[in-house]
């Protein structure tokens, strides 16, 4: 058998996947995350009292927790097998992430093991989330100087 049949052969057994379904569950379960986001904005806006901006913070800390509960309990990893990037993109995708790589490396320990692995996604999210920002900070800062734009 050449190379040009067996490739021929391997194309036709493998089965397509259904890439319009698939698009759909990740819309439909990414749109629910930030609709479930939206609503815990105004619940912390009515109850207590914080303004819109105010608001994100703590919105941000409950997804990533709940995530994080999620995860531990196994319910989020049939989450993302049926969502796939919908429940990855959302902030929730960086909570399972984190506790995800923590619960594997348990065994070696909580520090070593536990800890140093829960922090090798967090620290290049944190360190590329820091970088962006000033750059952004020095981009705008040249533009209002130059008086290109008014802040």
């Amino acid at each position: 058998m050449s190379v040009q049949n067996y490739q021929q052969l391997v194309d036709d057994t493998i089965p397509k996947p259904p890439y319009l379904l698939n698009v759909f569950k990740a819309f439909l379960v990414g749109g629910l995350i930030c609709v479930v986001g939206q609503l815990l904005q105004l619940l912390y806006m009515k109850w207590f009292g914080f303004s819109e901006k105010e608001a994100g913070d703590p919105v941000v800390a409950t997804l990533v927790f709940f995530s994080m509960l999620a995860t531990g309990f196994g319910y989020y990893k049939k989450l993302g097998q049926f969502a796939g990037a919908g429940s990855a993109v959302p902030v929730t995708g960086f909570g399972n992430a984190m506790i995800s790589a923590a619960i594997e490396h348990r065994t070696e320990g909580y520090v070593l093991g536990t800890a140093a692995n829960m922090f090798k996604l967090a620290g290049s999210v944190i360190a590329f989330g820091v970088f962006s920002a000033f750059i952004i900070g020095v981009i705008k800062t040249t533009l209002v100087t130059l008086g290109w734009i008014e802040w």
